[in-house]
């Protein structure tokens, strides 16, 4: 078997996958990250305009939502986020990041590129019959923008039965999908701890509180927490990812911040990891009279694909590439996504597609990152099959 299996050729015309391609590498060179997405969603209104689909902007300050109707019928809702992040790129394709310090290294101009390619099908053919809401959702990455757009009335104002969401993934190979029921990304929470010491010389550590080794003794003992107080089959990751102190050589600084994310695959794990790092914070400081003050954050709930949705999502898939190559036995990743917020109002599911070339390619948020073109095609096909099989025209359920 070839390693990108190609299956049923998806049924987009050649100027919609032009264009998509067009619209991927404009995006790209043009990188906005969260609540910034300015240029990119007049991208992507004035595309939608084009076909003939009024675009209305505002939710959330950068999203942008079309509708689609055709009859009267159910509604569903097709998401894909249009954010960049704050990375400088290190690759050099001809539509190289004009915008120094931000890239598109997780491939969401290729999402928004999948979607306004379904969207120009969709609007020339209409094999369906209901509604299909094209939800263009800015900040995905660290800042939820879904949140916004449900809290600011996206449902309300663009009503659907379901929710369907997809994304890239470089180590899954081209030509084949994943996804699985229930839990299929982790709780997303970050941290904030401020250790407040006694500032002295460094010649005498003595009559100060070092801050700084209050901060490595802390970075440890967080570690513990997953390893020693979480069982060995709950899945829970404490990272300390910023260090913060200090201005120069023979100080010992007064104040060292630790900043970092937790993650999780289920909510009372959740709850007692953050239980456990307020008891550790509160110790450590007794332990060496100082002061240490935690700021915990919920930040994104995990993804959680409903049963029906995830049928659903499965058998769009398998029309484009057979059953075999959409994988259901993942094991639930511990990457995160506001997408969650949308699965807490409607039910829906969330897939995987494959990017995969080769073993060497860039994952996810590397510098050398870029999202292949080759599946553009493929994803448009995925939301079309997913519409026309979601919302049937009379008589071919």
């Amino acid at each position: 078997m070839s390693e990108h299996p190609e299956s049923a050729q998806p049924d987009i015309a050649a100027d919609i996958r032009a264009r998509m391609v067009a619209w991927r590498r404009d995006i790209h060179a043009h990188p906005e990250t969260a609540f910034e997405e300015h240029r990119t969603a007049q991208v992507i209104a004035e595309a939608l305009t084009e076909m003939g689909l009024p675009a209305h902007r505002g939710l959330a300050g950068t999203g942008v939502v079309a509708s689609l109707t055709n009859g009267d019928g159910p509604s569903i809702a097709l998401r894909a986020d249009i954010d960049a992040l704050d990375i400088n790129e290190l690759g050099n394709p001809a539509y190289r990041s004009q915008r120094p310090g931000k890239m598109h290294a997780c491939g969401h101009d290729g999402h928004t590129a999948m979607l306004l390619g379904a969207a120009a099908h969709l609007v020339r053919h209409k094999p369906f019959r209901g509604t299909v809401q094209f939800v263009f959702q800015p900040a995905e990455e660290n800042e939820g923008g879904g949140r916004r757009m449900v809290e600011e009335g996206l449902f309300d104002k663009f009503p659907a039965d379901a929710v369907y969401g997809m994304h890239n993934i470089p180590q899954i190979p081209r030509g084949k999908f994943a996804i699985k029921p229930g839990i299929m990304m982790s709780f997303f929470d970050t941290f904030e701890i401020v250790i407040t010491g006694k500032g002295c010389h460094a010649a005498t550590p003595e009559k100060g509180i070092d801050s700084v080794v209050v901060s490595a003794q802390l970075v440890n003992a967080l570690q513990a927490i997953v390893s020693r107080r979480i069982g060995a089959m709950d899945a829970g990751v404490i990272s300390v990812t910023q260090i913060h102190g200090g201005d120069t050589w023979n100080v010992v600084p007064e104040t060292v911040v630790l900043r970092g994310t937790v993650r999780t695959l289920d909510g009372e794990i959740q709850d007692e990891i953050e239980a456990a790092m307020r008891q550790t914070c509160a110790g450590m400081a007794q332990i060496h009279g100082a002061t240490i003050a935690l700021d915990y954050q919920r930040r994104y709930p995990g993804v959680i694909n409903t049963p029906a949705e995830t049928d659903a999502a499965i058998a769009a898939a398998a029309s484009l590439v057979g059953a075999a190559l959409v994988q259901t036995d993942i094991k639930p990743a511990m990457g995160s996504e506001d997408f969650s917020f949308m699965l807490q109002k409607r039910p829906g599911a969330y897939i995987c597609i494959g990017a995969g070339e080769g073993k060497n390619d860039p994952p996810l948020h590397n510098p050398y990152y870029d999202f292949n073109d080759a599946i553009l095609p493929m994803g448009a096909a995925y939301w079309v099959a997913l519409v026309q099989q979601q919302l049937p025209l009379a008589g071919r359920r």
